[in-house]
């Protein structure tokens, strides 16, 4: 029976700029949405929105590993959200890529010893 070694990240390092991109684009819009929803009243600049008071439930943050799984090139688990989900999207932001990038350097360590 052959086994099948994880998906080979096709970059030699994490793209974390781009990583970060896409989750904040998700993030952004769930903010938003939740903002209105609850009567928040979002700063209009980037820095302000990253870091105003947003409750972000987990499965809202969950949802938004699709976009970073287009940047990485394979699954993410839903485990690497926080249960309970984020008072922020800075704060979604700072929990969430440290755990991508410790996925994507163990599937790179494993695809190099396939």
């Amino acid at each position: 029976m052959a086994t099948i070694a994880p998906p080979i990240p096709k970059q030699n390092t994490f793209p974390r700029d781009d990583v970060v991109k896409a989750l904040v684009a998700e993030l952004l819009q769930n903010a938003v949405a939740e903002a209105q929803v609850r009567g928040i009243q979002l700063p209009a600049d980037l820095p302000g929105r990253m870091t105003a008071a947003v409750p972000m439930d987990s499965l809202s943050v969950v949802a938004t590993l699709v976009a970073v799984e287009a940047v990485v090139g394979f699954e993410l688990k839903d485990s690497l959200v926080r249960t309970g989900g984020y008072t922020s999207v800075q704060a979604a932001v700072d929990h969430v890529v440290p755990r991508v990038h410790a996925v994507w350097e163990k599937k790179k360590s494993k695809a190099k010893r396939a």
